[in-house]
């Protein structure tokens, strides 16, 4: 062969001075010598047919080991660690609440070790894999009994098949939401076998609605906290204690639905005040049920808790065993609910309180604190500021509320193009960064940036490849 296509094919580089390259060492680091070895193997064959169809340069050997790195990172679990920059604390995207350090340790034994998962260690006879969490439900939310499956939208629907197969389910038409990932709750009641009788109008619900629905055929009444949207103006609800009464006089229990739910009184934190499961219990619901992952700040759990028959007839439908959870997340969950039986630590100890509770000048002082390094290994077509922001809790907790906050504000010199390139770069770090992009910049919100962490995002930022 001569002519173009001989001198390209023969300048292309060996797999050996492909691996000599420092742009490969990450890669190696990051995905070893075979997986490594094999992509530049690929890359370089892909080239060679390339350049056999079409005359053109060879690539480099740093060209060569771009395309080997690229390759093996669409390979990569999408599930990795990141930093979540976003100014949402409970990302439902990105896993919402990050586990407190016990919880870890405790998944961690589980999976190392058997455990008594249902096995009376007393008794040496089989045991109940929701006593491991029962007593401290009981404790922490003064229900007579619990019961945990995998996560809220399953404890409803456990719920409603229950009580209410093949019965009526009487909710306010103010009441039927929807939530991320297009979860109804028509819909969850159809699924349930219930028929969804609605009462009241959307904005105002009385409590003779209720009553006039109330029959034989009722098997619950629905009480769903609305805690992704807020219907503000002329509006009336039915609160949890008088709808209880309504609910025990007609023979049929109250399920109050917390959605997110929270074992604390936010407002001690300088949150705003969410009505507490102990709260909903008192005020008489016979079923509470609520979330493990979002204010709770544990794994993806859903907890019922309430009257002690109530929760043995739950613990009977069939359904119940195809929602339980496992060792690994129980173990988690017992971890981070003996948190909150020390409530002058929680915030210390449980990441998503710390999250939520970080003032404002700390995180300024923080962004003041990375602005010049982080404008280093952002490149000099860039300008980096420290702004305030707001951010938000996330996973329809108090939607209408914001968290003052400050964040690093990434402006590109050149096109708006230059920025939603630079968002896909920090997005391919070997720890994605992801911000969010608005007003002309690339805002990276500190909040949920812990101090500790601070090296290790600068150094993630270090393999950020500059941007042209």
């Amino acid at each position: 062969m001569s002519g173009p296509d001989a001198t390209s094919l023969r300048n292309l580089p060996a797999v050996a001075a492909v691996l000599a390259t420092p742009e490969v060492a990450l890669v190696l680091e990051r995905h070893g010598r075979a997986a490594t070895t094999e992509a530049i193997r690929q890359v370089i064959d892909d080239a060679r047919n390339a350049l056999r169809l079409s005359p053109a340069e060879a690539p480099s050997a740093a060209e060569i080991a771009q395309r080997a790195r690229g390759l093996l990172e669409a390979r990569m679990p999408g599930l990795r660690p990141l930093f979540n920059l976003t100014g949402t604390v409970l990302h439902t995207n990105l896993g919402r609440a990050v586990l407190a350090e016990a919880a870890i340790d405790a998944a961690v034994e589980a999976m190392r070790h058997a455990v008594a998962l249902e096995f009376d260690l007393s008794s040496g006879a089989r045991g109940e894999r929701d006593d491991h969490l029962r007593a401290l439900l009981r404790e922490l939310t003064g229900a007579e009994d619990a019961t945990v499956v995998n996560n809220n939208a399953a404890a409803v629907l456990l719920c409603l098949n229950t009580f209410a197969l093949g019965r009526e389910a009487v909710v306010s038409r103010g009441e039927l939401i929807e939530i991320g990932g297009a979860f109804r709750m028509p819909d969850i009641m159809a699924r349930a076998g219930a028929k969804m009788i609605e009462v009241g109008t959307t904005n105002r619900t009385h409590p003779a609605d209720y009553r006039d629905a109330l029959n034989e055929r009722s098997g619950l009444v629905l009480k769903v906290h609305t805690s992704n949207y807020l219907i503000q103006g002329f509006t009336a609800e039915v609160g949890a204690r008088e709808l209880a009464a309504i609910a025990d006089d007609a023979g049929v229990p109250l399920l109050n639905d917390l959605g997110s739910g929270s074992l604390v009184d936010l407002s001690r934190h300088g949150l705003a005040r969410e009505p507490t499961v102990r709260e909903a219990v008192a005020e008489g619901a016979r079923l509470v049920t609520f979330s493990g992952d979002k204010l709770l700040g544990g794994p993806q759990a859903g907890f019922i808790v309430g009257d002690r028959d109530l929760i043995a007839r739950i613990n009977r439908n069939p359904l119940k065993r195809a929602l339980r959870l496992d060792k690994i997340r129980l173990a988690a969950i017992e971890a981070t609910l003996n948190l909150y039986r020390d409530p002058d630590r929680l915030a210390e100890r449980l990441p998503t309180l710390r999250f939520l509770s970080r003032i404002h000048a700390d995180i300024e002082a923080q962004a003041r604190r990375l602005r010049a390094p982080v404008a280093e290994r952002i490149g000099d077509t860039f300008v980096v500021e420290v702004g305030d922001c707001h951010s938000q809790i996330g996973s329809g907790a108090l939607p209408l509320d914001s968290l003052p906050s400050a964040a690093l504000s990434i402006r590109p010199l050149g096109s708006q193009r230059t920025l939603e390139n630079l968002a896909a770069a920090l997005r391919a770090l070997p720890r994605p960064v992801v911000g969010r992009i608005g007003e002309g910049a690339l805002h990276l919100d500190l909040r949920c940036l812990a101090d500790a962490d601070e090296d290790a995002f600068l150094a993630t930022l270090a393999h950020l490849a500059r941007t042209p």
